[in-house]
């Protein structure tokens, strides 16, 4: 018997009443399965032993939070489709209960992504995160750009004067990134990004950078700033904080069924553009 479990964005009302429906038709196929809403990280973590597989039903934004969670466990998830973009997700709400079965049975291929880790100094010490869209250092609620002092692998690289500057993996390369002017990266590449916001003057083009490098955001700014991790859990700053962004030694793993080649045509009809 295969445990499973389910995280559900209870702020989207067809994700909380699927949830329970859910559960009921996995339980009669013999399958021991939890549940509980995505924001409950503790009760969530406190269930994760020994689950072999994460049902996210909601959007892309569930399928972050379930993936900070599932990573350290190595645990893969199959997103159900109940908000709007869903570039993460494999599945819509309808025929999913037919679907689901054959998943835990083994059906599909694990879709592997990187992610980031980044090191924050927090009142002294130094907490550690983990991102599988992107790493935002940003001003704050006022108005005027900030300076971020950006080193790569110890090599100090430029100033940005911005309204921040983005540190992105393949995934999160079609969110914030690419509306701040970044590429599109193949979405299991190990490289990751470097794109700044809104900049003015000095270097204003987003880089590639290599899977191994190490960049350091240093703040320089007599305003408030902030640090966003994967649009959810956000930091202040201070003038001076040094931020550390790795490629993380999690992944995210993704369950599909959909051809490998599936990400092409996603792009298409997500983004607004038209098949030949």
């Amino acid at each position: 018997m295969k445990k499973a479990g389910i995280l559900f964005n209870a702020r989207i009302a067809a994700a909380k009443s699927f949830a329970p429906m859910l559960q009921e038709n996995l339980e009669k196929e013999g399958i021991s399965i939890w549940s509980c809403a995505a924001s409950d990280e503790a009760r969530a973590r406190a269930k994760l032993s020994g689950t072999k597989i994460i049902l996210s039903l909601g959007g892309d934004g569930t399928m972050l939070r379930v993936a900070r969670l599932a990573a350290q466990e190595g645990i893969p998830i199959l997103g159900i489709n109940m908000g709007n973009l869903g570039f993460t997700t494999e599945l819509t709400a309808d025929g999913a209960l037919e679907r689901i079965p054959n998943f835990l049975t083994g059906e599909g291929w694990i879709d592997e992504r990187a992610m980031l880790q980044v090191e924050l100094p927090l009142h002294g010490d130094s907490s550690t995160y983990h991102a599988l869209n992107d790493v935002v250092v940003a001003r704050g609620s006022t108005v005027r750009v900030i300076k971020v002092r950006a080193a790569v692998s110890g090599q100090p690289m430029t100033t940005y004067r911005a309204d921040g500057v983005i540190v992105a993996t393949a995934t999160g390369s079609t969110g914030y990134s690419l509306a701040a002017g970044g590429p599109i990266l193949f979405p299991n590449a190990k490289e990751f990004l470097l794109t700044p916001i809104s900049p003015h003057l000095g270097l204003s083009a987003a880089l590639v950078l290599s899977p191994d490098a190490v960049v350091e955001l240093d703040v320089q700014t007599a305003h408030e700033a902030r640090v966003s991790i994967d649009g959810q859990v956000e930091l202040p700053l201070r003038s001076v904080d040094t931020i550390r962004v790795t490629r993380s030694p999690y992944t995210t793993k993704l369950l599909r069924i959909q051809p490998q080649s599936f990400f092409y045509q996603t792009l298409l009809e997500r983004l607004g553009g038209k098949g030949g």
